[in-house]
């Protein structure tokens, strides 16, 4: 039988625009690809728990992402370790990337590509932000902090019960009763800020954790 002509392939456009103008190729990310505000707004408006809320706003990925880091703090104090305090506050950055929180259950079911596509993009992270692998020692306690965090999240922002994340989300820590958020930064205990609030907080927040060589990279992007 005479062969007949495929069409040729169309080159796959996966990338995003940034506010900043800059274009993020989520297939092929660089650490040059974005700026540090487009991070802080991309996870202000990515959103936990499917963006379902009890409260008028649904809860952010960065404001957790800041609630992970005050845990960790009350943890750690007095002992103030700048590289740990911003992997705990980068630990879900690849999502605002992305512009998705995966709820966790559902992760195996979207197979090897959605986790090369996340790996891809925290490595990426990684190499931007100078943060290496976690320790043993420091990937339980991050687990810890973010188990914690999640926990009280369920009950405060979403309306579980307390019962229901012991024993439908397997979280086996205390909820806590304390916003650690609302004594830093004042307002309602655990009301879900708005994007530009949530924001803003989360970029004065990675702006101080930075190292001082983090702007080269913005030039480095420039030329």
């Amino acid at each position: 039988m005479p062969r007949t002509c495929e069409p040729p392939m169309k080159k796959v456009r996966a990338w995003v625009r940034l506010p900043s103008g800059k274009r993020l190729d989520l297939l092929n990310p660089t650490p040059f690809d974005w700026e540090d505000k487009d991070l802080a707004l991309g996870l202000a408006r990515t959103y936990r728990w499917g963006g379902h809320s009890a409260w008028p706003l649904p809860l952010s990925v960065a404001q957790h992402s800041l609630l992970v880091l005050a845990l960790h703090r009350q943890r750690f104090a007095g002992v103030a370790n700048p590289v740990a305090e911003l992997h705990e506050l980068l630990h879900d950055a690849d999502e605002g990337l992305l512009g998705f929180d995966c709820i966790s259950v559902i992760k195996p079911f979207l197979g090897e590509a959605y986790r090369t596509l996340t790996d891809r993009l925290e490595n990426a992270v990684a190499l931007r932000y100078g943060l290496t692998a976690w320790t043993p020692g420091e990937r339980k306690a991050h687990k810890r902090a973010d188990r914690i965090a999640a926990a009280s999240e369920a009950v405060h922002v979403v309306g579980w019960t307390e019962s229901e994340v012991r024993n439908t989300l397997r979280i086996p820590y205390e909820v806590l009763a304390a916003d650690p958020l609302c004594a830093i930064y004042g307002g309602k205990p655990w009301e879900p800020w708005t994007p530009a609030v949530a924001a803003a907080r989360f970029l004065a927040e990675l702006e101080q954790l930075l190292p001082a060589n983090h702007a080269d990279l913005g030039r480095n992007s420039r030329k």
